[in-house]
């Protein structure tokens, strides 16, 4: 064969081989571009889904639960808690010597003023007035005598003074001696109930050893202290609200009965005295109240639940409700007592404020409101 011949066929099968080797390569690029291809077609399409299914859950309505916002009365107090006392409360004491004979009340026992309470044995008493009348009337006879004697000049003006004296100090012993005789009957020095009873029947007892406690439960008092900025604005006979510390429920009026004039150097503050008016029967002379005076009201005020207003640092917003989506709005807030807040600006009377779940809303997050039983 020609060496033309032979070469001609080596060129041809090389040209077929690098066409070949082309045709090869180009075959996987191309199939690895279209595993590529499927593959972001798949990662988009499970994207799609799964910014889908993210999109879905943050626009499903949060469940809130809402209140009104009222128009009413909202006032701002000064507090402070102190006991009530009875304004009188003495403590009743033996004023002779003797043995208890009678015992007439026990404590809890209403007592008028006048009335007895213990008798003492009256015996020594007794056998005190009758030598005292014994010895008045034997110095009333000296006396007439000494007149006689001294009107025939008799006896000196000395000794007939002397017997003079002498009948005034029997009349005055005589006085006495009746006098410590009332003292065995103790009674009450005025009208009230009986504490504290410590004496007991057929027990000897001595001038001043303490047998009872009484008080006069009308009217029952508090001394609170204030600070004396708190105090400059205060006048007697201002409306204080009290409520029992160990049941909150149970709460009645009092008024400022008295200023202190004077501040308290040590602490700067200013006793208050507070009366309580109309009580009720469960309140006992020493129940712990709080008092808290009123120190401004405001009538017409916007009102809304403490738990509706949330507060960062200095500034306070709401989430308002506009066609089942909370908007948070910016407020300012005024007078608080108890659970409600004066909101002075940011809201309108009517408008509905979310009071739970406020916690995860945003600004225009759709909600769904609870109703009174907190159902959807």
């Amino acid at each position: 064969m020609p060496t033309t011949g032979i070469f001609a066929r080596l060129r041809n099968h090389r040209t077929l081989a690098i066409v070949g080797g082309a045709l090869a390569v180009v075959a996987v690029t191309a199939f690895v571009l279209s595993s590529r291809g499927a593959a972001s077609k798949l990662e988009a399409s499970t994207k799609v889904v799964a910014d889908k299914a993210k999109d879905g859950k943050e626009k499903e309505p949060a469940a809130v639960a809402v209140a009104a916002v009222e128009v009413g009365s909202i006032s701002s107090f000064s507090s402070a808690a102190a006991n009530l006392v009875a304004e009188d409360e003495v403590k009743v004491v033996a004023e002779a010597e003797g043995r208890v004979v009678r015992l007439l009340v026990e404590e809890g026992s209403s007592v008028q003023r006048g009335q007895t309470l213990v008798q003492i044995d009256p015996k020594d008493a007794q056998f005190a007035v009758e030598r005292a009348e014994l010895g008045l009337r034997n110095a009333e006879l000296i006396l007439h005598r000494s007149e006689t004697m001294g009107a025939e000049r008799l006896i000196s003006p000395h000794e007939l003074d002397k017997a003079r004296f002498d009948r005034d100090q029997a009349a005055q012993a005589l006085s006495e001696a009746r006098h410590r005789l009332t003292k065995t009957t103790v009674v009450a020095p005025f009208s009230g109930t009986i504490t504290v009873r410590r004496v007991q029947l057929g027990q000897s007892v001595k001038p001043g050893e303490e047998l009872f406690t009484l008080a006069d439960f009308e009217p029952l008092v508090a001394r609170i202290f204030l600070p004396e900025r708190e105090v400059l604005d205060l006048r007697p006979g201002q409306e204080v609200r009290l409520a029992l510390r160990a049941r909150e429920e149970i709460r009645f009026t009092g008024r400022i009965r008295q200023i202190s004039p004077v501040v308290d150097t040590a602490s700067g503050t200013v006793k208050i005295t507070v009366e309580a008016v109309r009580p009720p029967e469960s309140v006992r002379p020493g129940a712990f109240v709080t008092a808290e005076v009123v120190r401004e009201t405001r009538a017409q005020a916007l009102l809304v639940p403490r738990a509706a207003v949330v507060r960062e640092l200095r500034d306070a917003y709401v989430f308002v409700i506009e066609a089942k989506v909370a908007r948070k709005r910016a407020v300012e807030v005024g007078l608080e007592e108890g659970d409600r807040v004066q909101i002075t600006k940011g809201v309108k009377a009517g408008e509905q404020v979310v009071t739970s779940g406020q916690g995860a809303l945003k600004d225009e997050a759709k909600v769904q409101v609870a109703d009174a039983r907190g159902a959807l």
